[in-house]
């Protein structure tokens, strides 16, 4: 008898746990399937989604328009430093001062547009051999763009290049044309036309 009261104990117990097993699977298979939508609900709610407001398009439109408008005044500001040379006197490549407040006003824009970059081409008279043109342009050009250096420009900014007697602004072979050719010019470009 007592051996039928175990039994039966076991059986109450088997049953009682199958119960809730049973009962925890069907709810959770219910449950999984409610919070799966089906294909058509998930379509309709991806076409409920909001689209983007029309006044954040008009603002990214707006912010384009401003940040090339800065992007064309900073190019033709660039381009008026090519129309500033500086000039030396003959045989020499130290700073006039006339030139030192060209390069004063190109050390202080390159320092407010830091995405700018210029290169400074040195330039001779036709008297000497071209050789010794080619390096007095070269130092004259450096003596420049280290002053821009000493402004604060960071020299990864600038570089230096020597024409000699190559491209002369005036042809004629006389002391005004020689004084006109003495001199350094200002290439100053986006840093993106060539990265």
């Amino acid at each position: 008898m007592k051996r039928n009261w175990q039994i039966l104990g076991r059986l109450v117990v088997v049953s009682t746990v199958l119960v809730f097993v049973l009962s925890g699977c069907y709810c959770f298979k219910e449950t999984a399937v409610k919070e799966t939508p089906p294909p058509a609900q998930e379509k309709a709610a991806e076409a409920k989604a909001p689209a983007p407001a029309p006044a954040k398009k008009a603002d990214d439109a707006a912010a384009k328009a401003k940040a090339k408008a800065l992007y064309e005044k900073q190019v033709a500001e660039a381009h008026t430093f090519a129309e500033r040379p500086i000039h030396f006197d003959f045989d020499r490549y130290n700073l006039k001062p006339q030139a030192r407040t060209i390069l004063d006003e190109l050390g202080a824009w390159l320092l407010k547009n830091q995405n700018f970059d210029a290169i400074v081409e040195g330039y001779c008279d036709e008297r000497g051999t071209a050789e010794y043109n080619l390096a007095l342009g070269e130092r004259r050009a450096t003596a420049a763009m280290d002053y821009l250096v000493k402004l604060g420009v960071d020299a990864d900014r600038l570089s230096a290049v020597s024409y000699g007697e190559e491209n002369p602004v005036d042809p004629r072979s006389n002391e005004e044309a020689w004084a006109k050719n003495r001199r350094a010019e200002f290439n100053v470009f986006p840093t993106s036309w060539y990265k």
